[in-house]
C-alpha cells in the first residue's frame, strides 16, 4: 500500500511571504529590487497564480533575511512536518 504525504499548505506559504513583506514596510517594487525578481512574480505569487521555483524561495528568503526553511516550513501547516529520522 503506497501512502502519500498530505498536500502542502501553498497559501500558508503565500500568506507568510505576504506577512513578511507587510512587516517590513516593503511594497512589491521594494522586494523585487532587493531580490531580483520581477514585481509581477512576487505579485502572482502572493495572489496563488503561481507557485514560483525553489530559486524563487531561495531569493525571497534573502532579501527577506530569513532561513529558506522557515519559509517552506510552512508548506506543513495544517498536519506535521516528518519526523526526524532514526539515528
Amino acid at each position: 500500500m503506497t501512502i502519500y504525504p498530505p498536500d502542502p499548505n501553498l497559501t500558508a506559504l503565500r500568506l507568510e511571504l505576504g506577512r513578511l513583506r507587510s512587516v517590513r514596510g516593503w511594497s512589491y517594487d521594494e522586494l523585487a529590487s532587493r531580490s531580483g525578481l520581477a514585481r509581477r512574480t512576487l505579485i502572482e505569487i502572493e495572489q496563488g497564480r503561481t507557485i514560483g521555483s525553489l530559486k524563487t524561495w531561495h531569493a525571497l528568503a534573502h532579501a527577506l533575511n530569513v532561513p529558506v526553511d522557515h519559509l517552506l516550513l510552512t508548506l506543513c501547516e495544517g498536519h506535521e512536518p516528518p519526523a526526524e529520522p532514526a539515528s
